[in-house]
Order: C-alpha cells, then structure tokens, then sequence
C-alpha cells in the first residue's frame, strides 16, 4: 500500500519502505515504477526476516560500512540490501524470480 507523507522526507530521500507501506514524497512518484519496484524489493526483505530482524540487521551492516567508508552516503549505498533493490529495481520481473534472502549475494 503506498501512502504519500512529505513530511517524512529529508534532502534526496523520496520513497521508504516501512512494513507493510511504501512511504513516498509526492503523489507524482506513484508512477515511477522504478522507485516503487525498489521500495516493493525492500518490503519483500523485510517479510523474508520477519520485520524487525530486518531493520536490526539494517541499522548494523550500515554502522559496520560507516566504518569502512567513514562516509554515510557510501554506506547506505553499499548496505546489501540497497545494493540489490538498486541493481534490480529496473528490472519488473526481478521479484516473481528472486531466491529467497537474494540479498545474500550482494553482502
């Protein structure tokens, strides 16, 4: 379900996947499929780990790539699961094939 909510948003961010919802900036970015297949592979993440372990694993690997990188932007780029949701998201089958926890390969 996507909910359109501004006020969430900071600089750049324009979309955020929050269990079960898909958060977006502006009602524009509903058709942007691209976006919303992203933030759709981020909520298939989440269900896979069971919400919660999801964002604990979350909030570690990017303290642990804020180290590597000293660098926020970088970490949150090279996070396993922004890694796939960006190598994928153009790709609107991606989610009918993916393996179950595809993130894996992207660690």
């Amino acid at each position: 379900m996507i909910r359109v909510l501004p006020f969430v948003f900071y600089k750049n961010f324009v979309g955020l996947a929050l269990w079960p919802f898909i958060l977006i900036k502006d009602h524009r970015l509903k058709t942007n499929k691209s976006l919303i297949n992203h933030e759709k592979i981020h909520l298939r993440q989440q269900a896979e780990l069971l919400v919660i372990p999801f964002y604990l694993w979350y909030f570690a690997e990017w303290c642990i790539r804020l180290c590597v990188y000293l660098n926020t932007k970088k970490a949150y780029r090279n996070l396993s699961f922004e890694r796939e949701a960006y190598a994928q998201e153009s790709n609107p089958a991606y989610l009918k094939d993916r393996p179950l926890y595809g993130f894996i390969k992207y660690l």
